[in-house]
């Protein structure tokens, strides 16, 4: 993930747009998300701007304001799509392993990237929309992640491997959290032994007793 505008990366007035792309709806809203997830990646954060996407795209500005009227909401969007592109909830039969395939996929080099650019988006967002790390955080990366840790602990609760009563909203989010939190502070994949500890030595000790 390039932090600044690469030598080689051309202004986005200087890009050809080519002929503008008809699209409508659904396509052209993951169309314009993709777009800005590749001029994410393509020229850093720094240097990420509404009308360098516009470009890649192949459409107007105004079509971007009009469904994200400023930078970090089209960065959450954007981050939410390709987190969510290749996300599926495990189901391996056990609590532990559908936890450590989940936790595995959130430390996958695609999901890393997601996570370390959520730690750029946290830096800058209260002075430039007003949104709190926590509410960034959610929007961008917790509806795959959490909603994949509620499944899991759901069947698990079915199962009876899980006492429903040691659950709290803290407890069902704790692993997810931890490992966000060591791919935001190290800007890398967790290594695998610690995702071990973490269901193995945190987490079930907790729901199991």
């Amino acid at each position: 993930m390039a932090a600044n505008r690469s030598a080689g990366a051309p202004a986005p007035a200087a890009r050809k747009a080519g002929p503008p792309t008809r699209r409508r709806g659904p396509t052209l809203e993951a169309a314009l998300l993709q777009a800005a997830w590749d001029e994410l990646t393509e020229v850093g954060y720094a240097a990420f701007t509404l009308e360098g996407v516009a470009v890649r795209a192949k459409t107007s500005r105004a079509v971007l304001y009009r469904r994200w009227p400023n930078r970090p909401q089209l960065l959450v969007a954007a981050l939410r799509q390709h987190a969510e592109l290749t996300f599926e909830v495990p189901d391996t039969g056990t609590l532990r392993e559908d936890l450590l395939a989940l936790l595995r996929y959130m430390s996958s080099a695609r999901v890393g990237e997601v996570t370390g650019v959520l730690s750029f988006l946290i830096a800058d967002s209260f002075t430039e929309a007003g949104v709190s790390p926590s509410v960034l955080r959610e929007r961008a990366l917790a509806d795959a992640s959490t909603s994949g840790t509620a499944q899991i602990i759901d069947r698990a609760v079915a199962r009876g491997e899980i006492d429903p009563a040691r659950l709290s909203p803290r407890i069902r989010s704790l692993p997810v959290d931890l490992v966000r939190h060591d791919l935001i502070m190290t800007q890398a994949p967790v290594p695998d032994a610690t995702l071990v500890e973490i269901v193995d030595r945190i987490f079930l000790p907790l729901v199991r007793g």
